[in-house]
């Protein structure tokens, strides 16, 4: 039995945390939903609470009735996993919830095929990628393609630049093209995708093959070349995704 009591969240004791995974279950809102990743996890960070809560995450994930709330338990369980790395305990977290995250991890492969959109569709990409412990993907892969923008440094220069995907277009700048419409762009060049290898091949396959032609191609420019429209190096934006800024 866990003893929540000797647990803490972002805001202290995780002693009203049975409680509010209860009201999930039982009427789940999106004001509960939000309540509970502000306490578990708080901005990326996680708490001792937070791998506690895992076996009720999965629960939901894998029997709730609503396919919205098996969604939402499956996206807050990939952020905790994603950050196990952040806690100073004793042993391996993943170890010690490797049953949970197995469960999680097959739930997650389930609802890919049936995504009901895009935006759903990354976010349970990402998750897999997380319950499998892939390092930068299984955090950072959505929160770029969901938004269409990826903010990132140039290696040779250490400029920051905004990476276009999406509706804005596919281009890098070091200007904020959100408020100004005269910055300098330099058009992303997409990689082919017979020449994708290791997780850039991996996610392509498994987007066409799951009817996700939007997201295929999204990947093809997250693992094409930008250029600097500051000191001119072109590279890799894969490979920027990940280091600070």
């Amino acid at each position: 039995m866990t003893d929540w009591s000797q647990l803490s969240h972002a805001y202290g004791s995780a002693e009203d945390i049975p409680a509010l995974l209860d009201r999930i279950e039982a009427d789940p809102s999106a004001e509960c939903w939000s309540d509970l990743w502000s306490a578990l996890c708080h901005q990326g960070t996680v708490y001792s609470a937070s791998f506690a809560a895992l076996p009720r995450l999965t629960a939901i994930a894998a029997t709730a009735a609503d396919p919205k709330e098996q969604l939402n338990a499956l996206h807050l369980a990939a952020a905790i996993v994603a950050g196990a790395d952040q806690l100073n305990e004793p042993g391996d977290v993943r170890a010690k919830n490797a049953q949970d995250i197995a469960v999680l991890l097959r739930t997650a492969n389930e609802h890919l095929r049936t995504a009901p959109d895009r935006t759903d569709y990354i976010y349970l990409l990402e998750a897999v990628l997380a319950f499998e412990g892939v390092p930068v993907w299984g955090e950072d892969l959505a929160w770029g393609l969901v938004n269409e923008e990826y903010q990132l440094s140039c290696p040779q220069c250490g400029t920051d630049l905004f990476i276009a995907i999406g509706d804005y277009g596919y281009f890098s700048t070091s200007g904020d093209h959100a408020l100004h419409d005269d910055v300098e762009k330099a058009p992303l060049r997409p990689a082919d995708p017979g020449d994708l290898h290791g997780i850039g091949r991996r996610l392509h396959t498994l987007a066409l093959g799951d009817g996700q032609q939007d997201v295929a191609s999204a990947l093809t420019y997250l693992f094409g070349s930008a250029h600097c429209t500051d000191c001119g190096t072109d590279f890799v934006v894969a490979d920027r995704v990940g280091d600070p800024c």
